[in-house]
């Protein structure tokens, strides 16, 4: 085992234990850098998982359902903080896992602790209502857990998305089977053993690395889970949705982006330009809410472009542990995916505004990309509407709002807009008829935004994580009406 990982990364956690899979296999784990194997992970498969939901269920039925809502917080509160003293070890292994830079990585352990004290504060917060009926009863209502929940997480944002969903359905008394990214479940391995220390009853949370097709196939349709949790593709989203409902069970779905910002002429250019290219290029474009298309009014479209294209031209390009300004991707079969994306903005004779320099001395395994703008882009142009995942930016010109409308809701997705405008009345308008699950004014991002709802409409999915509607998400109203007179 490598010595920069601290731990056995080769087992599955189940009912509080690290065990070998039943398979008896491992994967590689790759070093997107360098493209050396970083660590071996358990294959876990069928059995595992089954086991990780009976051990959920017996957590549930015994010391995870006995705990009140305030001691079920004040554990999760004691994993925040274990968490933020480890922060720097956390974004050390998420930075050699993912390819991102170490500060890109802190942020993202930040978040994670930060998850955990929002639903550690909030998990005896959740409440009920009294409803008005007719005379002789009292009604009223409250929230209970589903019961196991399955969380099925990427591998661009581990701790994040851990946070949001696993973090969430622990406050409401849900006890999890996560299943993490074979390309990348470090941190998710360390989070596992961060919840041990934290003292969180065995089975609460259960870990099975593996295969999609194998473990994550077999979580997705277990008859034993009560709610599914999934980011990642539209394609495999699908798959997950048709498993969970042959067991009725509800699925909350984040499924990615075309995200626009809208660039109005009256807007602050210079406070504009760092949100308009980092939210492009950050994690090496790889992010379900990734502003893959800036949309700019004509007037000022060339003074955009060029101030975004020298931004580009100063980009540092490097491994993770340098800490530069954007890291590889994540494997082979992404860089190739978005190098296609390069080549046909060649072959269709887009303008190339700048491009990233990669230095020679890179790591020839590594699987880097050059961050790479696109001006005068057709909205109706591949690069304009599918999901590319990598450093590839699109500009594409509008004149007026009503086809800035049209262009920013003119592809399938519908999960993050950006608007910048000194008009208080079009930003109105602009967030009102932007088909988006989240719109930010003059902003993006909102700094990640832990209290604020996350989710998407049309291709981008359904369902909400973050804030309060996350919890709601988590938990089954039940309505209570007694006869009294």
């Amino acid at each position: 085992m490598p010595s920069t990982i601290p731990f056995d990364t080769r087992g599955v956690f189940v009912g509080g234990r690290w065990t070998a899979p039943s398979s008896g296999q491992t994967l590689p784990l790759f070093n997107p850098s360098d493209g050396t194997t970083l660590a071996e992970i358990a294959r876990g498969g069928a059995a595992d998982v089954d086991a990780a939901v009976q051990a959920a269920q017996e957590a549930l039925d015994g010391d995870w359902g006995r705990l009140t809502a305030a001691e079920r917080g004040r554990l999760m509160l004691k994993a925040s903080a274990l968490v933020l003293e480890e922060a720097d070890e956390l974004a050390r292994l998420e930075a050699l896992d993912v390819g991102k830079p170490v500060k890109q990585a802190r942020a993202d352990a930040v978040a994670l602790g930060r998850y955990l004290e929002f639903y550690g504060g909030a998990a005896d917060k959740v409440t009920g209502e009294t409803i008005p009926f007719a005379n002789g009863y009292t009604a009223f209502t409250w929230r209970e857990p589903h019961g196991v929940t399955a969380h099925i997480v990427p591998w661009n944002y581990p701790m994040q998305i851990i946070g949001r969903s696993v973090g969430a359905a622990l406050a409401m008394g849900n006890a999890c089977v996560l299943k993490p990214a074979e390309e990348a479940c470090l941190t998710a391995l360390a989070f596992a053993r961060i919840i041990e220390r934290a003292g969180l009853p065995a089975g609460a949370l259960n870990v099975v690395p593996g295969l999609g097709e194998e473990a994550g196939a077999a979580l997705a349709g277990h008859p034993g889970v009560r709610h599914v949790s999934f980011t990642g593709s539209v394609a495999v989203g699908a798959l997950i949705q048709t498993a969970a409902a042959k067991n009725a069970v509800p699925v909350t779905l984040e499924l990615g982006g075309k995200s626009p910002q809208v660039v109005f002429a009256d807007a602050d250019l210079d406070t504009a330009l760092p949100f308009l290219v980092n939210a492009g290029i950050q994690n090496a474009g790889q992010t379900c809410s990734a502003a893959s298309r800036i949309l700019v009014e004509r007037p000022v479209f060339d003074q955009v472009v060029g101030m975004m294209a020298e931004r580009y031209r100063a980009l540092r390009v490097g491994p993770a542990l340098d800490d530069l300004d954007v890291g590889p991707v994540i494997s082979a079969r992404q860089r190739d995916i978005v190098t296609g994306y390069l080549e046909l903005v060649k072959t269709s004779g887009l303008r190339v505004a700048a491009q990233a320099s990669l230095p020679a001395a890179l790591p020839a395994g590594g699987f880097y990309v050059a961050p790479t703008l696109v001006a005068n882009v057709n909205s109706s142009h591949r690069v304009a509407q599918e999901e590319i995942f990598g450093p590839v930016q699109a500009v594409i010109p509008f004149e007026g709002e009503a086809e800035a409308l049209e262009i920013a809701n003119g592809t399938p997705f519908g999960l993050v807009a950006g608007v910048w405008t000194r008009d208080g009345s079009r930003a109105l308008r602009m967030a009102r008829r932007l088909q988006a699950g989240q719109v930010f004014v003059n902003n993006y991002g909102a700094g990640g935004g832990i209290e604020l709802p996350f989710g998407g409409v049309k291709h981008s999915g359904h369902g909400r994580e973050k804030g309060f509607e996350a919890l709601y998400g988590f938990s089954s109203l039940k309505t209570v009406a007694i006869k009294h007179d």
